[in-house]
């Protein structure tokens, strides 16, 4: 059986939520097809001790605001899937689960959803599947002799499954560092980053790299000189845990390993370092294999876009994968205008 909407959207998470509060504003038809068993999107896989970056009230979806959590100034993961469950509720998203997308495929006037449960028929189609579910490793020498543990920042759970360990983190990211205070207490740590991590100053949180992001943005768009956004501000934004952990001198970084042997890892001067686990917080790509299909994916793997608008296929807009869909529409603060504006021209697409 195959059912018909004027919009699918792809992906529950944030950037889901955040285009259908505007779509059901817009007053047109549309479902919201999710994978995962329970609402929250990404945010119920995090590690246990993840915090945002922003304040309650700066890091909230467009209509409603995140209320505080009691006894923290920056929520952690439970509260942020709390406040998307309840959201999700809240506007009466028409979310369907479990349902995997398994490609998008040009059928005349419209778009055919392809799922593991059926077919769907829209005359557009908004991609928010995000980046958590294709983790990147890098191709480094010996990764596959390593006779220790191995996982990526997806698998991460808890210091306490490393507890009295010889662990290296690897990657200068705010993941990065956020897990490696995480375990510089209880564990022995190796910091290993591929540039020398630039922490943020103290007072500089979510906030202040939105307002960054989307002046650089600005700038761009106006033809004027690229003010470098949030990178010109440093990498990692010094939260609480980060900042006890660096100011009681737990975490060093060191330069990035040149190969890794069986026993650990190894340095160009010949320097080694045991390990038992290493963790690679080595980032994200975009979540795009069910639109192999439009064939519109370039040379570096992105779909080029005009905003959030897929530039080979006008049908298709693409929301929350980072700044070349919108300036910081990967975060809760960010994702609000850029989902506004794929609704918008979505809503003349199909007037």
């Amino acid at each position: 059986m195959t059912r018909t909407s004027q919009v699918v959207v792809i992906g529950g998470g944030q950037a889901g939520l955040a285009a259908g509060y505007h779509l059901r504003r817009l007053g047109l038809d549309f479902a919201i097809l999710d994978a995962q068993t329970t609402p929250g999107g990404a945010w119920q896989h995090a590690w246990d001790s993840l915090h945002l970056f922003s304040p309650a009230a700066y890091s909230s979806l467009p209509g409603r605001l995140m209320p505080a959590q009691t006894g923290q100034t920056y929520p952690d993961a439970e509260h942020v899937v709390e406040y998307l469950t309840d959201y999700e509720k809240r506007y009466e998203l028409p979310v369907e689960r479990s349902v995997r997308v398994i490609g998008v495929h040009r059928d005349g006037a419209c778009l055919r959803v392809e799922t593991d449960s059926g077919t769907w028929q829209a005359r557009a189609v908004i991609s928010a599947t995000g980046t958590w579910w294709r983790p990147f490793l890098p191709a480094v020498p010996g990764r596959a002799v390593f006779e220790g543990r191995q996982l990526h920042t997806v698998a991460y759970t808890r210091p306490q499954d490393f507890a009295g360990r010889r662990v290296v983190v690897v990657g200068g990211g705010n993941s990065g560092a956020q897990i490696a205070a995480d375990l510089a207490h209880d564990t022995q740590l190796t910091w290993v980053t591929q540039r020398p991590p630039r922490l943020l100053a103290d007072h500089i949180d979510g906030r202040a790299l939105f307002d960054a992001a989307t002046a650089r943005r600005r700038a761009l768009d106006a033809g004027h000189t690229d003010t470098g956004g949030v990178t010109s501000l440093g990498d990692i934004v010094a939260v609480p845990p980060v900042r006890e952990a660096r100011d009681r001198g737990l975490l060093t970084a060191r330069p990035m390993f040149s190969r890794l042997h069986p026993a650990g890892v190894e340095w160009a001067d010949g320097t080694r370092a045991e390990a038992d686990a290493i963790i690679w917080c080595t980032g994200f790509r975009p979540t795009l294999s069910h639109l192999a299909p439009l064939q519109l994916r370039g040379p570096r793997g992105h779909i080029a876009t005009t905003g959030t608008r897929a530039v080979g296929e006008p049908r298709l807009h693409l929301l929350g994968y980072g700044d070349w869909t919108g300036p910081a529409s990967a975060t809760l603060i960010g994702v609000g205008r850029p989902a506004r504006e794929a609704t918008l021209e979505i809503a003349d697409l199909v007037a």
